[in-house]
């Protein structure tokens, strides 16, 4: 680091604009494939009833955060092209396009998605209540301050990327070693991979694994939430020590976050949550020697300073400086006793307070939809509803998602936890009832192949990996029990 500008993490910026633009990118893609049927004119929970509500109540102008659609009325054609203009402009930032301006396009281009997709999340409901919404919008505000290729990245902005790592990572680990028991005792993750929201293809292997190993896990997770945050700042060292000594420790510290959340993916779909964490955690590796290709001298006062010129100087120290003034409710949160988790402190979604899995289920509940042609749902034959990531079938190898997100398996998820069943579950049923073809289309089998069923029901099983031995007895991958009614069976009214 040089003073103002941090002119050994060109490398860093690239990784940083290109993989939160990449991720934009699939977040409007997953938009555009599911928001229409969940959230759309006739979705399950209708975006255009909670903007009639905002508008109508002094209460939903309030806590409606901001939007386009506050202004501009809601439609699902609106929607597309909102997401289809931010599919465009993080390709091309991907691409590096906006970058080879000066430092205000790409700045103008992350702001456009920040606040492009900030329209979306605020009126997604329940479906965009997960933590990483609020990790991409923030992360997105940040990369829109990194600059361009043609000064050195702001060291301010590449100090708050680390902030953003530290309260992601601290937060996580704080929740965890205040919540169940499981984390204290070391046994959390010898139920974490059977029972986390969505399996992957390798989840089954990594539960089969010892119970040292899934200690051992547990260890180096408190280790690397709890003690390795702290190092990502060793950097600024650099500036009063001489030597490699502080750019090393940070490197270091990044590749043990990046090694842990590499893990993450391998064992689980947690949509862009770990893959964001990864390219958050590249801001604190320097790489001296890979500068701008186009940097301009480093001092030519008053109209450039450290390489970066004065008016770029004062947009990003303005940016520290709102940062600064926003940090004290996150940093308060961190070591508070009722600790909030994926909480918001302001409406632009600044700043915010990260966590996840403060507490491990020890057995694993799916409610299966199923349906049926016959008229007395009593002497019924009940075929099941298959969706494409929670389990279901028990000889379906569970697939790799992420960093997509599926919504509503996810919520399919949440689903057995709650005291009652949600009022989307219930709309839900309504749709496959009708056969509707949007609905139909988030689900990876429809056993009546777009024809009406007469009846559908919920009904919950408990479900657990097979051992190795049961495997090569039934080659499932599944083994499911204590059947329960949930709710119906229901029909549409004749």
């Amino acid at each position: 680091m040089n003073g103002f500008a941090a002119v050994d993490f060109e490398f860093a910026r690239q990784v940083l604009q290109r993989g939160i633009a990449a991720l934009f990118v699939v977040a409007f893609v997953s938009t555009i494939n599911q928001f229409r049927p969940l959230l759309g004119e006739h979705g399950l929970l209708p975006a255009t009833e909670l903007l009639d509500w905002a508008r109508s109540s002094q209460r939903g102008r309030r806590l409606l955060r901001p939007t386009l659609f506050r202004r501009l009325r809601y439609t699902d054609r609106r929607l597309v092209a909102l997401c289809a203009a931010g599919i465009v402009v993080a390709t091309a930032l991907v691409a590096g396009i906006p970058q080879l301006g000066p430092p205000w396009v790409p700045m103008l281009c992350f702001l456009a998605l920040w606040f492009g997709y900030m329209s979306i999340t605020s009126i997604g409901q329940t479906f965009y209540g997960f933590g990483w919404e609020m990790l991409l919008l923030e992360a997105g505000f940040l990369a829109a301050f990194l600059g361009s290729d043609r000064q050195p990245p702001p060291t301010v902005v590449i100090v708050l990327f680390w902030w953003l790592v530290f309260r992601l990572e601290f937060g996580a680990g704080m929740i965890k070693i205040r919540g169940g028991r499981e984390w204290r005792d070391l046994t959390a993750l010898m139920y974490h991979h059977e029972t986390q929201p969505m399996p992957g293809p390798l989840s089954r292997q990594a539960h089969l694994l010892p119970a040292w190993f899934h200690r051992g896990e547990v260890l180096g997770n408190h280790f690397s939430q709890l003690v390795v945050p702290w190092l990502l700042f060793a950097p600024l060292l650099g500036l009063v020590v001489p030597g490699p000594v502080p750019a090393i420790i940070g490197a270091v510290a990044a590749a043990i976050v990046i090694a842990t959340q590499a893990w993450l993916v391998l064992t689980g779909n947690f949509a862009w949550l770990n893959w964001m964490t990864i390219v958050l955690a590249f801001s604190a590796i320097g790489l001296p020697g890979i500068g701008a290709a186009h940097a301009p001298a480093a001092s030519d006062p008053p109209w450039v300073v450290d390489g970066m010129p004065v008016y770029w100087l004062v947009v990003t120290c303005a940016v520290g400086a709102l940062y600064l003034a926003l940090s004290w409710w996150p940093l308060q949160n961190l070591f508070a006793r009722r600790q909030l988790m994926n909480a918001s402190f302001n409406r632009w979604q600044l700043a915010n307070a990260y966590g996840a899995f403060g507490t491990v289920t020890k057995q694993r509940i799916e409610i299966v939809v199923e349906g049926t042609t016959d008229e007395d749902p009593d002497a019924a034959t009940w075929h099941e509803y298959a969706f494409k990531g929670k389990p279901g079938e028990v000889h379906r190898i569970p697939r790799q998602f992420a960093p997509y997100h599926l919504r509503l398996d996810w919520l399919m998820w949440f689903l057995p936890l709650g005291h009652s069943l949600d009022d989307w579950f219930t709309a839900f049923l309504v749709r496959l009832l009708e056969a509707d073809a949007a609905t139909l289309r988030l689900l990876a089998h429809d056993p009546f192949a777009g024809e009406r069923p007469r009846w559908v029901r919920a009904v919950s099983y408990r479900y657990r990996f097979t051992t190795r031995e049961e495997f090569r007895r039934t080659r499932a991958r599944w083994v499911r029990d204590g059947r329960r009614p949930i709710l119906g069976p229901v029909s549409l009214r004749r």
